[in-house]
């Protein structure tokens, strides 16, 4: 409950996640089909990025900020959207403006205050709804959608101990619900003993077809620091490995410190 996004909004793993979440949407676009994202831990939609929480820690420099004047080409689609919607917009505003008129938006956060500013900020789109709860009973209640296709982001502050292992037995439980659904999973990396529990969790769990695209800033040596970040996705769309590739590169090329590296790794065969 005391995770705020603002002191993070816009640093390099943002920059990350969105870049990629951009062409997973492009990606599930290409069937007709309508589809649900569900994005379970959606924070309040847009951040200020000139606020005095966010340049308490100035995360943003080293993020979007290091890229705005100047994106690489596989970093300008995402740094164009940033323009194009001002302030910095979070996860639930990048898809809501993505998605189709057939397509739906359900957003989960818990926090009673940044649940009613989700709200304000996603009132202009009609296809979007906000529901103050927990994200990983949003799982629960949400899934499967009538749609039969879905995109799942989880998106954890990972404040406590037993994130890992919490997400992973949730996340089992709605694979187990859903199996067809795209989950995506945002992880930190400071040291590679908890990712590695955590699909070998999934592993158990039976779940089939992962993979992880990582970036790590600097070697996952200094286990008191935000080293990289990852995502793991269950059932990643097709080509999505291809598109995934230039743009953890570029995020080296931008962000990297020394022994910076980005890999994209099949976990768990189909």
């Amino acid at each position: 409950m005391n995770y705020r996004h603002i002191y993070h909004a816009g640093n390099f793993a943002d920059v990350m996640k969105h870049a990629l979440l951009l062409r997973l949407l492009a990606a599930m676009q290409r069937k007709a089909k309508p589809f649900l994202v569900l994005d379970t831990h959606a924070g309040i939609g847009r951040y200020d990025v000139t606020s005095v929480e966010a340049e308490k820690t100035g995360e943003w420099r080293e993020g979007v900020g290091k890229i705005l004047a100047n994106p690489p080409p596989a970093l300008a689609e995402y740094v164009q959207t940033v323009q194009r919607l001002g302030l910095y917009p979070g996860s639930p505003v990048f898809a809501a403006e993505a998605l189709r008129p057939e397509d739906r938006l359900v957003a989960s956060e818990l926090h009673p205050a940044d649940a009613a500013t989700l709200r304000r900020t996603m009132r202009p789109y009609a296809h979007a709804s906000v529901h103050e709860r927990d994200g990983y009973e949003a799982l629960n209640a949400f899934l499967p959608p009538p749609e039969k296709r879905a995109l799942v982001l989880i998106d954890p502050p990972f404040e406590r101990i037993d994130e890992f292992s919490a997400l992973a037995k949730t996340l089992a439980a709605a694979w187990k619900k859903f199996p067809s659904a795209v989950f995506v999973i945002w992880y930190p990396i400071k040291h590679r003993a908890p990712v590695r529990a955590f699909f070998e969790a999934l592993k158990l769990a039976g779940i089939k077809d992962v993979i992880a695209a990582e970036f790590l800033r600097r070697p996952d040596t200094d286990t008191a620091r935000l080293n990289g970040a990852g995502l793991g996705l269950i059932n990643p769309p097709y080509g999505f490995e291809q598109e995934a590739a230039p743009i953890l590169q570029a995020c080296v090329e931008a962000f990297g410190e020394a022994g910076a590296s980005a890999a994209i790794e099949r976990i768990i065969n189909e």
